[in-house]
């Protein structure tokens, strides 16, 4: 396994994002193609060249693309734009030489017959055969339902190789409360990317809410937390990783904190005792 790092997590912007990933001793990066300057529209042709050689040059690689445009795909009206964009990610990812997008697409409603079901199922199902025909897999990041809901989604699906998992282990502990051992094992036919972040589950709340914007004082419900001090167990976690053959990245991710350098840090340094 190798360790990555988000570069917006940093909040150094590109440059300094890139120069912090190479100063904490990452093997890899992934960077948010959103909006500003790594949006695929402002990174173009001979730019694209340019930042691939930077990194490179620096030692690094990409462990993947983030494409989450921060909306899911529920909703009908929105859904073609957002296709659209997260396909312009996709091209841009591959001319980077990296084959993992990585993307929130919404709750996955635990009820088949949930109208919003079929909407992001139809989504999905273009996203993954864009991603196959390109050689690159869009990987679903975990949290916002149960591992076993997530599961039933992507067999339903059925091309792996063009939608997959961005597993992060600190979602499931904060919003489902889930074994993550066990998730690992169920998710793992899909598992292309992880993410290294930890956290604790204060209370139950309903998901929907939270990802919906409309959880009043949502600091009472969740928290992450450093490396080795939520309710991700790691010396579970690893080893269930290694046991399902898993040999990418563990990408730290920091979303919070006053201090997000030294954090990015402290967790490289967690991360290397158990690879």
């Amino acid at each position: 396994m190798k360790i990555g790092v988000m570069v917006e997590s940093f909040r150094q912007g590109l440059d300094g994002g890139l120069k912090a990933a190479q100063e904490v001793g990452a093997h890899g990066i992934q960077m948010y193609a959103i909006e500003g300057e790594t949006h695929p529209d402002n990174l173009k042709g001979d730019k694209r060249k340019e930042l691939l050689k930077k990194v490179r040059d620096m030692g690094l690689e990409f462990s993947a693309i983030c494409a989450d445009f921060g909306h899911g795909f529920g909703d009908t009206q929105a859904n073609p734009k957002l296709i659209e964009d997260s396909k312009k990610v996709v091209d841009l990812t591959v001319e980077l030489d990296c084959k993992v997008v990585t993307t929130h697409i919404g709750v996955v409603p635990a009820d088949r017959a949930n109208a919003r079901y079929d909407v992001m199922l139809k989504a999905c199902r273009e996203l993954a055969q864009y991603g196959d025909k390109m050689g690159a897999t869009f990987a679903i990041e975990t949290g916002p339902e149960p591992a076993q809901t997530l599961r039933t989604f992507l067999d339903e699906i059925n091309l792996p190789k063009g939608l997959g998992v961005n597993f992060d282990p600190a979602n499931l502990v904060m919003v489902c409360d889930e074994d993550i051992p066990a998730a690992v094992a169920l998710l793992a036919p899909y598992i292309v990317h992880t993410h290294a972040k930890d956290g604790l589950h204060l209370q139950d709340f309903d998901p929907e809410a939270l990802y919906g914007g409309k959880l009043p004082n949502w600091e009472d419900f969740i928290k992450e937390v450093p490396l080795g001090q939520g309710g991700v167990d790691f010396d579970t976690y690893i080893p269930a990783l290694k046991k399902i053959g898993f040999d990418g990245y563990l990408t730290v991710e920091r979303e919070v904190g006053e201090d997000p350098h030294g954090d990015i840090e402290k967790a490289v340094e967690f991360l290397r005792k158990y690879i």
